[in-house]
């Protein structure tokens, strides 16, 4: 690997370009975490090197991810099977749920952003410290998002939600609601250990946990073993349970761990005053996911006014997009690491290289799987619904969101870069005029005044998600130039 580079005075840089010695870098990577950086200058081999330590810590972090999500894609499919009804219960109750769940991942992203920065600083106790810190964070805000769960039926009703369909969903967010605290408590853990470039352990967990949610769901879904046939509600079980064993294991693992010391990981959970800074930095965040999560809460909103069968095309629509864009997060967080990481050591065209090294591969993934949408989306709609009605209004539906992809994985690649270099709030504002400026109106014109139905909605994701990339990598650029 090659090393990252030693700033040079400006006075200096035109007329020398200095290279550490041998031991000088040996000593500056293991003090860091960073690779060792290749002569500047050489610009395609430090790309190739971001590429290969981006490739290695995204892998994992996008199976991970995509775990996260293929739970759903599962139980979306099997209450799908079951029957289309079940599928609209299961889909509104996860509408509010999800956008409390990307929201949670926005204010526990602090803890990915400080773990490598103090890697990246020399400072590994100091990661610890912020594990520490997030573990009872991570359970108050699971319990505030529990409690507001209770609420769920009249929610529904406030947003104009069939009577029928609310009802029916209202078990469905309760139970949901009572697995968020190991949900949020999850993320944070993970984070930890994706910032101290460990994430095999959040991978294997995955496994496990989608091996479980298989079993569980064809068990309390369809009613086999001796189960009754719960539907939407047993999905909703199934997932609740999974949440609570893969959360303590994490945090089982990380208290054990054998360099637990090094790290700094035993200690006090209780030193709230200390992690102010870690939550500000979580807030914006927060806000961000959380804006364009509740954008998307709101297109649930408008597919409910379509019916039934526009809701489940919806929620099945969402799941798919849904689905690579996990893998987009993994790139994004690997993106954040190693731009915090270099940030953190004062590398900043490092940091601006691996930003845009982010980027590029995320669209070169994006598009292969866009391809394949394209390509088989009779295929694609066939997994998800026997509904002949639904098949009819899914299967053009998966053709148009090849397009969706590139953009909406590439503007939260670029909002992660931003964050790791200690950009949060620009970010946020973006992302505020992008879907709620943008996407909201856009697609409420499309499905309504033009007649496209759930088709339009996608047309205004497709749009804010252009917008969305397009200012966030001018925000990038603008900060790589000063």
């Amino acid at each position: 690997m090659a090393q990252y580079e030693t700033p040079v005075p400006p006075e200096l840089s035109a007329a020398v370009t200095p290279l550490p010695p041998p031991d000088a870098a040996a000593v500056e990577s293991a003090s860091t975490g960073l690779p060792p950086q290749a002569p500047a200058g050489a610009l395609l081999p430090r790309v190739l090197v971001h590429a290969r330590d981006l490739l290695l810590l995204a892998a994992p972090l996008m199976l991970t991810r995509m775990g996260q999500l293929f739970m759903q894609t599962v139980d979306t499919a099997m209450v799908g099977r079951h029957s289309a009804e079940e599928l609209a219960y299961f889909g509104l109750g996860n509408t509010p749920v999800g956008t409390a769940f990307a929201t949670v991942v926005g204010l526990m992203m602090g803890t990915i952003i400080l773990v490598a920065q103090a890697v990246g600083a020399g400072r590994p106790q100091e990661a610890g410290a912020v594990w520490r810190r997030s573990v009872p964070y991570a359970l108050l805000v699971g319990v505030i998002v529990a409690m507001g769960c209770l609420f769920g039926e009249a929610f529904f009703h406030l947003t104009g939600q069939d009577p029928q369909i609310a009802h029916g969903a209202a078990p469905v967010i309760i139970i949901l609601g009572l697995g968020m605290p190991a949900a949020v408590l999850q993320i944070t853990t993970s984070f930890f250990l994706e910032g101290i470039k460990r994430p095999l352990p959040a991978m294997i967990s995955m496994i496990v946990a989608n091996l479980l949610n298989f079993l569980l769901d064809y068990t309390l879904v369809f009613g086999h073993f001796g189960f009754p046939a719960l539907g939407a509600v047993g999905s909703s079980i199934a997932t609740t349970t999974i949440r609570w064993v893969t959360a303590l294991g994490l945090c089982a693992y990380v208290w054990t761990m054998r360099d637990h010391a090094h790290y700094g990981v035993r200690g006090s959970f209780l030193d709230w005053r200390q992690g102010r800074g870690h939550r500000h930095l979580g807030y914006a965040a927060g806000l961000s996911q959380g804006a364009e999560a509740s954008a998307f809460g709101t297109m649930g909103i408008f597919a409910g006014w379509l019916g039934a069968l526009g809701l489940g095309a919806y929620a099945i629509g969402l799941n798919l997009l849904a689905l690579p864009f996990m893998a987009a997060l993994g790139l994004a967080s690997a993106t954040a690491v190693q731009v915090g990481q270099a940030h953190g050591a004062g590398c900043r065209r490092e940091a601006t290289l691996a930003g845009w090294t982010g980027l590029a591969i995320t669209a070169l993934v994006l598009a292969g799987v866009g391809l394949i949408f394209a390509s088989l989306p009779q295929t694609i709609a066939g997994l998800y619904a026997s509904d002949p009605a639904l098949i009819r209004d899914l299967v053009p539906l998966i053709a148009f969101m090849a397009w969706i992809l590139v953009a909406d994985g590439g503007q939260t690649v670029m909002a992660s870069a931003l964050r790791g270099q200690g950009d949060s709030w620009i970010p946020t504002a973006l992302h505020f005029f992008s879907y709620y400026g943008v996407m909201i109106p856009v697609a409420a014109f499309a499905a309504f005044h033009l007649g496209h139905g759930v088709m339009g909605i996608f047309q205004g994701i497709l749009v804010a998600s252009i917008v969305a990339v397009s200012v966030l990598m001018a925000r990038f650029h603008l900060l790589s130039r000063r």
